[in-house]
């Protein structure tokens, strides 16, 4: 099995320290393959929540040591990863910066090993019904699915609507929500296309969705995807709205689209114009560590991190046991919201919405429903 381990002290990438006495973290997430992009952001916001912990005096005097693997978003990859991580370089606890697939496959192996692990965006229901050592700090793909149906019903006053999905665990998950949702705004799906990941021209199905004449689009996928499918749509004369989800959110999607880009509308967690000191501190610190524009997977390993950190402080021990129990205590604010478990392990906030203006993302409107955002409980 071929790894890529950064299994590196960040205290010396941060600090040029080396420190004796440390707390092991592991950190699967894709550095290679397709998700590589969303993978090195994620990674770039957990190494700033470190970086910032260990300036602060680590957890309780020990410094954090992160050990990373490559996943390479495949759940083939992930199981003897998270196996490696457990036996071998004795983590106490861990974070999914990787995709649905991997997380999936991970969550079960620390779930028998009684490990923490926090899913820091993946979106997939089964992910914490893994059991009650696995959390997520991210929005599961159904409920992000239902904020899209009152988007475009209650916000945009839109009925007539297409389905464009993915055909993963990530699309069908939103997908399902916003199915489940649409009576409550009275939207007529007039159809619905599939797509593969591997899909980059859409010919026959930007035909089909002019044909059918929608009022509004809902559209799953990633950047790599969006970018030319939202172009594509937009070059067939198709002007009205498009609405994706955090898969997009990424400074990629508008280079990809260019100016198709513009007036697209996710639902994320991430607010670029948040007056939140919190976010606008995290987002100011991390563009000038990573040099480029901050997006929803950075904030989310910052903030899957930042629980985790402040959960490993108040157990005041390295027992797996106690840090759980902490974590499912959590109650903070991060970058991307307030952050508190069900008994799921599940997070319950607010979901943002964000449109394309000017080349970049921008506040758009607030989807604060916690009935309709409720996330499942056992």
């Amino acid at each position: 099995m071929k790894y890529l381990l950064l299994s590196v002290l960040f205290p010396v990438f941060f600090l040029g320290l080396v420190h004796a006495d440390s707390v092991k973290i592991g950190f699967n997430v894709p550095l290679t393959g397709f998700a590589a992009a969303d993978g090195k952001s994620a990674l770039n916001g957990a190494k700033l929540a470190v970086k910032q912990a260990n300036q602060a005096g680590g957890i309780n005097g020990k410094m954090i040591e992160l050990v990373v693997y490559d996943d390479q978003a495949s759940p083939k990859q992930a199981v003897p990863i998270s196996n490696k991580l457990i036996e071998k370089d004795k983590v106490v606890a861990a974070i999914s910066g990787s995709y649905s697939g991997a997380t999936r496959a991970a969550a079960g192996v620390f779930q028998s090993a009684e490990i923490p692990y926090i899913s820091a965006y993946a979106v997939h229901p089964e992910i914490t019904k893994a059991g009650n050592y696995v959390f997520r700090t991210s929005f599961m793909g159904e409920v992000q699915g239902r904020a899209g149906a009152k988007l475009i019903g209650a916000t945009l006053q839109r009925k007539r609507v297409v389905l464009i999905t993915l055909k993963n665990d990530f699309g069908k998950s939103l997908a399902a929500g916003f199915k489940e949702a649409a009576g409550q705004f009275n939207l007529q799906i007039v159809n619905e296309y599939e797509y593969s990941i591997k899909d980059r021209q859409f010919g026959p199905i930007v035909a089909k969705v002019k044909a059918d004449a929608p009022e509004a689009i809902y559209a799953t996928g990633y950047f790599f995807t969006a970018g030319p499918l939202v172009s594509q749509l937009r070059a067939a004369g198709i002007t009205v709205p498009v609405i994706g989800q955090e898969g997009y959110d990424s400074e990629q999607f508008i280079k990809i689209a260019g100016k198709a880009s513009e007036g697209t509308i996710i639902t994320t967690s991430l607010d670029r114009d948040s007056n939140s000191s919190e976010t606008r501190s995290f987002i100011s610190e991390f563009e000038a560590m990573a040099g480029h524009k901050v997006d929803m997977v950075a904030a989310s390993g910052h903030t899957a991190m930042k629980v985790l950190v402040a959960a490993m402080k108040k157990a005041g021990t390295t027992s797996p046991s106690a840090i759980r129990n902490a974590i499912a205590q959590t109650n903070l604010v991060a970058s991307t919201g307030s952050i508190s478990f069900n008994d799921l392990g599940e997070v319950q906030k607010n979901v943002q919405v964000q449109v394309v203006r000017d080349g970049d993302f921008h506040y758009h409107s607030e989807i604060r429903d916690q009935v309709l955002l409720a996330p499942p409980t056992r």
